[in-house]
């Protein structure tokens, strides 16, 4: 997810996390409740939990939640 994908990770830690400053961002770990990143801002390493709307159900659940708020996120300004 982080290599594929670095773009989605930031824009979750920005859109979802709080932390419109960051610059980059890695995913640690997913479980059925959210995601846990670490984003760079300013310079600094910061730890971001994001909730899930829902409790994941599987890993397809997990797929197209990901897309979802990837595109939600792409859509707010």
């Amino acid at each position: 997810m982080n290599e594929e994908h670095a773009d989605a990770v930031l824009l979750y830690a920005q859109k979802f996390g709080s932390s419109l400053n960051a610059t980059a961002a890695k995913m640690l770990s997913i479980d059925a409740q959210g995601m846990n990143l670490n984003a760079e801002v300013s310079g600094e390493v910061i730890p971001i939990r994001i909730a899930f709307d829902h409790v994941l159900t599987d890993a397809e659940d997990a797929h197209h939640t990901l897309i979802d708020m990837l595109k939600k996120a792409r859509t707010q300004k």
